[in-house]
């Protein structure tokens, strides 16, 4: 018997999880480990946020959905992998510590044949002194306790404007290495919509910060796209959008401070400047969640095992090289870490080899420019095929087969701007690929014939129907496998 064990339970660790239990033998045992009872459907925490839905909308419980499948289930958080195990037990093995249950505060050690890292990223806060929902003095939808608190003041903002009082709205980045700019974008026009929606746009002031060079970025360096027989920058399809919603933008920021109703940045030219507001949600960097690796001996081999930002190294080529110099080439292909070949990373925690936005820092080395994208359906797809990898490799194949390369994958979104059934909009966009391949489309770096986007009513509905249909396949519901990452 093997055992596959998922570190996470995230889009990318409960696709792989799945996935393993599909096509596993019950011969072989499938085991998720994650520091949460619930899984969330983050890409609605938008919806969340603006209090169009509660946040037991977006999350359900793991442990009856994993027994119903036949997966076994620690509520726990990962400390220590011991991929080579100890002098005396040459298994490989995880130090896990519980955070739920009978066994809380307790620690274990589970062996694993296969592990699959998706442990996400650290949510890392502290970077920018003062930012954040719990010890700072911003908010944040990237969890649905997050996104609820974010609610909360965004309807005591409304009361106070329903009472005549102005309010200044500042949405975006925290941090100059933020990623997941598009979060931000998403929040920021649902906020304007809903402000439209109880007449209080007038008494708004709204405002994007973020680390893009340009709007539009989103960490993929923009993109041209297909739109009405013309060949569209996203920076004019952006800007064209928030001109169009009286939303101001800074871009090329850096927040270095969060103070209580003002935001202190510094830009590309290293100028400092600073910026009021009454209700500010900026996402956060991310981080490897710090897990720690040790060899037979017990000595420390995490930068072995991981990249100095805390995410896993695979089959990548990590050369550091100017920008010009890099290839679509560089990027994984099949998520293998490469000293170690039961070990894989998939989704946000495996390290990319490099930046896709150019990389830029402010006259003191400050870096700021976005970082690469792994979330949502690249994210599964990656999962999806490290799981066929791992399942193939126990049935006896020479190794990992099966590729899901950003930079040979193509991926769709659907970015809400405004949830209203006959009023509502949304930003439905595809990219191929993620990575630009400026040697395979040497004038954009894409094919321009499978990159384009549209904004409508029939995208919201779109998107109404991926929330019910994500939710529904995550919860691994009769015939869930049908329905595509």
């Amino acid at each position: 018997m093997s055992r596959v064990v998922v570190l996470g339970a995230g889009v990318s660790g409960h696709t792989a999880a799945s996935f393993a239990r599909k096509w596993l033998g019950r011969d072989h045992e499938v085991v998720v480990v994650s520091p949460k009872p619930t899984y969330n459907w983050i890409p609605s925490n938008i919806w969340v946020g603006v209090g169009l839905l509660p946040k037991r909308k977006v999350v359900f419980e793991l442990a009856p959905t994993y027994r119903r499948a036949g997966i076994t289930f620690h509520q726990a958080k990962a400390k220590t992998l011991r991929p080579d195990g100890t002098n005396g037990d040459p298994r490989p093995f995880v130090t896990i510590e519980h955070t739920g249950g009978a066994k809380a505060g307790q620690s274990e050690d589970l062996h694993y044949d296969y592990l699959i890292n998706a442990t996400g990223p650290r949510l890392n806060f502290d970077a920018t002194d003062g930012l954040g929902p719990t010890k700072g003095n911003s908010l944040s939808v990237c969890t649905e306790d997050h996104a609820e608190e974010a609610a909360k003041h965004f309807q005591e903002k409304i009361e106070r404007m329903k009472r005549g009082e102005r309010q200044r709205f500042v949405v975006g980045t925290g941090h100059g290495t933020c990623t997941c700019q598009g979060a931000a974008f998403e929040y920021i026009v649902n906020l304007e919509f809903e402000l439209r929606h109880h007449k209080v746009r007038d008494l708004a002031d709204i405002v994007w910060i973020s680390n893009e060079y340009e709007l539009g970025d989103f960490g993929m360096g923009g993109m041209h796209i297909r739109r009405g027989g013309y060949i569209t920058p996203s920076k004019i399809f952006t800007e064209s959008l928030f001109a169009e919603r009286g939303l101001d933008w800074i871009t090329r920021a850096h927040v270095a401070k969060v103070e209580k109703g003002r935001v202190h940045y510094r830009n590309l030219e290293g100028e400092e400047h600073e910026t009021p507001f009454d209700f500010a949600m900026l996402l956060p960097p991310f981080s490897g969640v710090g897990l720690a690796a040790q060899d037979a001996n017990g000595d420390d081999i995490t930068s072995k095992v991981f990249a100095p930002n805390g995410f896993m190294k695979v089959d990548a080529n990590y050369e550091a090289k100017p920008y010009e110099e890099w290839l679509a080439a560089d990027w994984p292909r099949t998520y293998q870490n490469p000293d170690y070949r039961n070990l894989f990373a998939v989704g946000i925690a495996f390290a990319p080899p490099h930046p896709i936005s150019r990389p830029r820092k402010a006259p003191d080395g400050t870096p700021i420019f976005p970082t690469p994208p792994r979330t949502g359906m690249p994210s599964a797809m990656i999962g999806k095929a490290v799981a066929r990898n791992v399942v193939g490799m126990i049935r006896g194949a020479d190794g990992p087969h099966h590729t899901a390369s950003m930079a040979e994958m193509g991926a769709a979104c659907v970015a809400s701007a405004g949830a209203n059934p006959f009023a509502g909009t949304a930003a439905s966009m595809t990219v191929f690929p993620i990575v630009p391949d400026f040697e395979t489309y040497p004038e954009y770096g894409r094919d321009i014939d499978n990159t384009f986007g549209e904004i409508g009513l029939a995208g919201h509905w779109i998107k109404i129907l991926l929330h019910h249909l994500f939710l529904y396949k995550a919860r691994m519901n009769p015939l869930w496998h049908l329905i595509p990452e």
